[in-house]
């Protein structure tokens, strides 16, 4: 079998008083970015402090915590999430910049809309949450945004629906290339916040739900990984199940979530390692990464810039 593919999604809307592990200023998360590669990662996924910033502002904050990353590991693989605005060009802004630095080789994409909150003391729907919502006009953009920035498609699937339009899109022969396939499984707790929970959205972290995702994929051939939003990839079994399977695996601090522990991100990146060389697959290096997921922007293209 191929080496397994361990991102790290190191922060996210995670807090010092949820985790006092979680990096949150460049320098920490530079640190912490070289951490989790000496662990056995190969895709950081990190945040900035502001959703509200985008454009060179925003790209510009991403740098500073990659490069001092880059520049001890020059072939790791980063990439960031979206900006608040009103529309998807501003959302997306930050991208155009960061792809131009070349330090940035995959981008995210959220085919879908969701529903994102849990519930509340009465059992019901929490009210008053917002809509995670993006149009089909909006994931258009976004997917042809990728192509023409020559940046692989982190593809986030928080509900089926979410895969059926990336599936599409790989049918029609308009998937850029570099796609990987993230199955956003549900876990017991709110990864927004870390509060204990039953979430109302996703599939249950269960052997029959990561085989409704590969009924789905079935016959398309795209790299896929397992993650767990509000729990634990690791310790509920996810991990093991999808590395079992062929897939690969997304931890971190953005979606960890327990009541009983509160570990670094190369703690956990460490765990998932373990857990691939006892089912006898390698951990794949960043060159690795870019081969299996076909990446258009190669590692060396920094050292030009």
């Amino acid at each position: 079998m191929q080496p397994v593919i361990i991102e790290v999604a190191i922060n996210g809307s995670c807090s010092k008083a949820r985790n006092p592990h979680v990096p949150i200023g460049p320098e920490e998360i530079a640190a912490d970015a070289i951490a989790c590669l000496d662990a056995g990662a190969s895709i950081i996924h990190s945040h900035i402090e502001s959703f509200e910033l985008n454009g060179k502002q925003a790209a510009e904050r991403y740098l500073q915590g990659w490069l001092p990353a880059l520049e001890a590991r020059p072939d790791a693989i980063f990439y960031g999430t979206g900006a608040v605005a009103p529309t998807i060009e501003q959302r997306c802004s930050h991208t155009e910049a960061l792809a131009e630095s070349g330090a940035m080789r995959m981008g995210f994409i959220d085919p879908g809309s969701v529903n994102l909150g849990g519930l509340m003391e009465d059992g019901l729907p929490r009210l008053g949450q917002s809509v995670y919502a993006n149009s089909f006009d909006d994931i258009d953009y976004s997917f042809r945004q990728l192509e023409r920035l020559r940046l692989g498609p982190s593809i986030a699937v928080y509900e089926p629906g979410f895969l059926r339009t990336s599936i599409a899109y790989h049918r029609g022969g308009k998937l850029p290339r570099g796609a990987f396939v993230k199955f956003y499984f549900a876990g017991d707790h709110n990864f927004l916040d870390g509060a204990p929970g039953y979430p109302l959205f996703g599939l249950p972290a269960t052997e029959r739900g990561l085989e409704a995702y590969l009924e789905m994929l079935d016959g398309s051939e795209l790299p896929w990984a397992a993650a767990v939003m509000g729990g634990d990839v690791g310790a509920c079994g996810m991990a093991k199940l999808a590395i079992e399977r062929g897939g690969h695996v997304r931890v971190g601090l953005e979606d960890h979530a327990s009541r009983t522990r509160a570990p670094s991100n190369a703690e956990l990146v460490a765990e998932i390692a373990a857990i691939a060389r006892r089912a006898g697959r390698a951990v794949a290096t960043p060159e690795q990464t870019t081969r299996i997921l076909s990446l258009p922007r190669q590692e060396n293209e920094l050292d030009q810039k």
